[in-house]
């Protein structure tokens, strides 16, 4: 088909061959077994030249298509190896999911619109073997501290930034006056927490254990604006990272703990995937995002 455009454009097969940068027999060869798959004749002479018959000519219509779909394929794969089309699926954890993946989210469809970006929410359990699987290219996720995310072998991580959890009381508690508190000072409240089950649960109780403290889990709600509330309406305290606090209600005031409560926030994709294909592309993306947030949420405020 390349032979036959090259003859149409150029009005001979010696012509055709300079423009391919073959002989002119290679032409002849690539038309020869055309014309007999085409089962037309598809050239005839003209002068010292040659020139299309009817049958070649519609075949050369649908050559200029064939080739300009094979141009955009080449083009394609070219900028997939950019980093700038194709699906990319994304899971996160609900606070970076508010807070984080937005600004990420509109950098991606700024910089590569090609890209077909995905997201779902969902804890480290439920993302990570979703990632594993091949599922998920991407997962964001938390690590705590004292409860460290324990990541399977085959997997890179990446770190965005740190994130700290305060205590939330209400505005009438005996301790609400103070900026700093020991977490082991609070035990006259029930607590709110994740729902049993996820790892903010987990661990929930396994930082009020470590303090001394009875893990009296009275609400288990799934949203930390809906944990703030109740809080503010004294139904109990709260441990509540900075990242998913935008503001928070009258009735409720924040302390800082001591010991301080720390989380790192990372990326988790597939080994060897890090520094190719869409997921370059979202961990930029991910770390300019995250730029704004590590002041402000560091354990240091």
């Amino acid at each position: 088909m390349r032979a036959l455009h090259a003859v149409a454009q150029h009005g001979s097969v010696a012509a055709a061959a300079a423009a391919l940068h073959v002989t002119p027999s290679g032409v002849s060869q690539q038309l020869a077994k055309l014309q007999r798959e085409a089962g037309q004749e598809l050239l005839e002479p003209r002068g010292r030249g040659v020139q299309l018959t009817r049958a070649g000519q519609v075949l050369v219509a649908h050559a200029e298509k064939v080739l300009a779909q094979l141009a955009q394929a080449r083009s394609d794969l070219e900028l997939l190896r950019e980093d700038v089309l194709g699906p990319l699926r994304i899971g996160a954890i609900p606070t970076t999911v508010h807070a984080l993946l937005p600004p990420a989210l509109a950098t991606l469809a700024a910089q590569h619109p090609r890209l077909e970006v995905t997201l779902r929410e969902g804890e480290a359990e439920q993302t990570m073997p979703q990632v594993l699987a091949g599922d998920l290219d991407l997962a964001v996720l938390e690590s705590w501290a004292d409860r460290p995310t324990v990541l399977p072998p085959g997997t890179a991580q990446i770190t965005l930034f740190s994130d700290v959890a305060d205590l939330v009381l209400p505005a009438g508690h005996r301790l609400a006056h103070r900026r700093a508190v020991d977490l082991a000072e609070v035990d006259d409240l029930p607590w709110i927490g994740w729902t049993a089950g996820s790892g903010c649960y987990d661990w929930l109780v396994q930082v009020l254990r470590k303090q001394g403290l009875d893990p009296r889990i009275s609400c288990t709600v799934g949203g930390y604006p809906t944990q703030l509330a109740l809080v503010a309406g004294n139904a109990g305290a709260a441990l509540v990272p900075r990242l998913a606090r935008e503001s928070v209600p009258d009735g409720a005031r924040v302390l800082t703990t001591r010991p301080a409560l720390v989380r790192t926030i990372l990326a988790v994709c597939r080994a060897g995937e890090e520094e190719h294909g869409g997921v370059r592309a979202a961990l930029d993306a991910l770390r300019a995002a995250s730029a704004r947030f590590e002041g402000a949420v560091s354990p240091g405020r």
